[in-house]
């Protein structure tokens, strides 16, 4: 029979959230020196809670949603437990993340992190060249971060060794799982010493994380940074109702309004994401405060290269606007964004959380705006159910009809389809009525 899940501390309350700094968690002068060095000033809940646990080598399971700092939390008790390369240079900790994005910027946290002590990391990971990556193994590595697929790549072939590992992280469990990566990591798993240390992070708990947890984590420490506290408290979230007609010109309006610092805009489909990236770039230089600004776009089929190059641009600042896809800009780890734009509102509850969570980081100011045409009430409901909260309504779409649409134009359509959309306005109200009466049970704010 399996263990139960063990007891959930609270990691936005308690000793963990009131630790005012790094140096009260005992850590080395050389990493006090880098953390300054690379402006961490206070340790986030998600930090000062696994940091001590992890570096008394214990397991933990600690849930959190991106931009909580969690990157660091688990890169620190590594680079601080570390072996000196001289005396070990095959992997002493493994890192598994869901993309090749996500393993790039841990990769790039952590060389920060170890900017005051040479250390050698190497990212296993799809589009990047294999030689390449059997050279650096062979060569002397002490930290891989990689996708399970690449990773259990190298065990195949014999070119990752990890009979020294120590220390396994699992970031972004629940993604891992949901990509279909679930027998790459049990395979790793059970290749690696069974004394190690294993750290599991993931956004949700669901069923198929606990039996994971169950199965390879040993008498765990659970700590939990909920999800309304990282991606609600710190991020406005507003929607406007939009005909399927007028979306870019509402898009426009609304950048011209907002003049973000740096916007990210969501598409559903990579087709959708070209040809909206291509329509703002043609009406950018019209716009009042964005004339200057440089747009990109990224989705799945774009190569490697180009990839990485618009990562670099946006986290430079040097792009202001950024066009993506769910699958691509999930990855996506920049603090300076401060607009998210859903042109196209989420299928998945879950891609919601994970579009809003890219502003807002490490507890900045942050906005998020959804498009919502008649058809798609039911979604919004399921999403505000889904964060405990109700959206509030941008007007901004009122003022976009009435300057596009003639009202003898308006009168036309309402008459034409009264009926149709009386449903549909019945049927979400319903929905309306069911989750306002369960906010109101359980004491969340209306608008």
């Amino acid at each position: 029979m399996s263990k139960p899940l063990p007891p959930t501390t609270d990691a936005t309350k308690g000793v963990g959230a009131s630790i005012a700094s790094f140096r009260e968690l005992e850590l080395s002068a050389v990493m006090l020196r880098a953390l300054a060095k690379n402006g961490y000033e206070q340790p986030s809940p998600i930090q000062a809670q696994v940091i001590p646990p992890a570096l008394d080598g214990l397991d933990i399971i600690g849930q959190a949603r991106t931009g909580t700092g969690k990157t660091a939390a688990f890169s620190i008790p590594i680079l601080e437990l570390l072996d000196p390369l001289e005396e070990c240079k095959t992997p002493q900790a493994l890192i598994l993340v869901p993309t090749r994005e996500l393993a790039e910027q841990v990769f790039q946290e952590m060389e920060r992190l170890a900017s005051g002590c040479p250390t050698a990391i190497a990212v296993l990971a799809g589009g990047k060249h294999l030689r390449r990556q059997m050279r650096q193994l062979q060569a002397g590595t002490q930290i891989v971060v990689g996708t399970p697929g690449r990773v259990y790549d190298h065990l195949q072939r014999r070119t990752f060794d990890p009979r020294r590992i120590w220390c396994v992280v699992l970031d972004e469990a629940d993604r891992m799982l949901d990509i279909g990566f679930r027998p790459a990591i049990e395979k790793i798993l059970r290749t690696c010493p069974r004394e190690r240390q294993t750290l599991l992070l993931s956004a949700t708990l669901a069923p198929d994380i606990q039996k994971l947890a169950q199965r390879y984590l040993v008498d765990p420490v659970h700590i939990n940074c909920s999800q309304n506290q990282v991606s609600v408290a710190t991020i406005e979230q507003r929607y406007l109702t939009v005909r399927q007609d007028r979306k870019f010109d509402t898009l426009i309006r609304l950048l011209e309004r907002e003049t973000p610092r740096q916007a990210i805009v969501f598409c559903r489909t990579k087709r959708g994401t070209d040809r909206l990236f291509k329509a703002v770039k043609e009406q950018i230089e019209s716009l009042n405060g964005l004339q200057d600004a440089r747009l990109a776009c990224i989705h799945g089929d774009m190569n490697q290269r180009d990839r990485d190059r618009v990562f670099s641009d946006l986290r430079s600042g040097s792009v202001r606007i950024l066009v993506a896809t769910d699958v691509v800009g999930r990855g996506i780890d920049v603090s300076t964004v401060s607009h998210i734009i859903n042109y196209d509102i989420p299928l998945d509850c879950d891609d919601y959380v994970h579009r809003v969570g890219r502003t807002g980081r490490m507890g900045r100011d942050g906005i998020a705006f959804t498009f919502v045409t008649a058809d798609e009430g039911p979604q919004l409901t399921a999403i505000e159910r889904n964060i405990n909260r109700l959206l509030e309504r941008d007007l901004l779409t009122m003022e976009v009809e009435e300057q596009a649409t003639p009202e003898s134009e308006i009168e036309a359509i309402e008459d034409a389809g009264s009926e149709e959309l009386s449903k549909k306005k019945r049927s979400l109200f319903k929905h309306k009525r069911r989750s306002n009466d369960r906010l109101s049970r359980t004491g969340a704010r209306g608008r």
